[in-house]
């Protein structure tokens, strides 16, 4: 079926998100179409204010709108524990539980030789000067937790960083597996969450 242009063009702008086809584009668009101005207008601007005013935390890597971010700054927070996770909504899964009081690190993605993603497309260059207390506020890093994704992608990112911490002579823990492998943090629940954190290993 045709559509005018512009219906076209935003449609094919809602088939770029992920998770989205041909179909549900479809239905996004006409949806949009449907609401009133006024609703459409504070759509773009949400679009756009995020756009401006979120940046990546200086330290830890976290989309924030204040530098260092809410965690980072956060003085509770135990500084000698740094869990690292691939997406900032992971961060917000293990928020849930709230049992871990340590800071993140977050390395947007994971390893993934078929999409072309190396080290060095994964935010993991501020990570070893954390570790420095001058860096920390004067507190050594005891212990890194790695919470990358129980699947293939995220056990070879564990590994690789495992291999790039183990020299440093600080101690590096993996979340146990009390989820499904091939599964995804942002939809696991508080308790199973809650385990993996608790039954984490060595590597």
């Amino acid at each position: 079926m045709d559509y005018s242009e512009p219906v076209a063009k935003l449609i094919d702008e809602f088939k770029r998100l992920p998770g989205i086809g041909g179909k549900s584009a479809q239905r996004l668009a006409f949806f949009v179409l449907r609401r009133p101005r006024a609703e459409v207008d504070a759509f773009i601007d949400a679009l756009r204010e995020v756009k401006e005013k979120i940046v990546f935390c200086s330290v830890c890597n976290n989309l924030t709108d204040v530098d260092p971010c809410l965690y980072c700054a956060n003085p509770k927070r135990d500084r000698s524990i740094i869990c690292i996770v691939e997406e900032p909504y992971n961060l917000v899964a293990i928020e849930k539980t709230r049992s871990f009081k340590g800071l993140y690190h977050i390395i947007h993605g994971s390893l993934s030789p078929i999409r072309g993603i190396g080290p060095d497309e994964l935010m993991l260059n501020n990570l070893l000067p954390r570790l420095l207390p001058e860096n920390n506020e004067g507190t050594e890093v005891k212990e890194i937790i790695v919470a990358t994704n129980p699947t293939t992608e995220g056990e070879a990112t564990a590994n690789y960083i495992a291999r790039l911490l183990k020299p440093l002579g600080v101690k590096v823990t993996r979340i146990a597996m009390g989820m499904p492998v091939g599964s995804d943090l942002e939809y696991v629940d508080e308790v199973t969450m809650d385990r993996a954190l608790a039954n984490r290993h060595e590597i």
